[in-house]
C-alpha cells in the first residue's frame, strides 16, 4: 500500500474516534455506549496494525553499545 493511501486510512479511523468520542458526550442507552466504545477500541486497534505495518521500525540499541553503557554506568555508580 502506499504511504498516501496509508496515511488517508490513518486520518479516517482519528475522525472516527474523534466522532465517536463526541456521541459518548451525548446522552446514551447502556447499549448504545458499549456499542461506541467497542467501536473506538476497534478503531485504535486498526491505527495500531497500520502504523505498524506503514513504519515498522525497530529502536534496539546494538548489544555492544548496550554493553559498553553498562560498564560505564556501573563503574560510575561504583566510582
Amino acid at each position: 500500500m502506499m504511504l498516501d493511501e496509508e496515511l488517508a486510512l490513518l486520518r479516517g479511523h482519528r475522525s472516527n474516534i474523534s466522532r465517536y468520542q463526541r456521541l459518548l458526550k451525548t446522552e446514551l442507552t447502556e447499549f448504545e455506549r458499549r456499542f461506541i466504545e467497542r467501536r473506538v477500541s476497534e478503531e485504535r486497534s486498526a491505527i495500531e496494525k497500520l502504523a505498524v505495518s506503514a513504519f515498522p521500525l525497530t529502536f534496539q540499541a546494538p548489544s555492544r553499545a548496550m554493553g559498553n553503557a553498562t560498564t560505564r554506568l556501573t563503574a560510575s555508580r561504583h566510582g
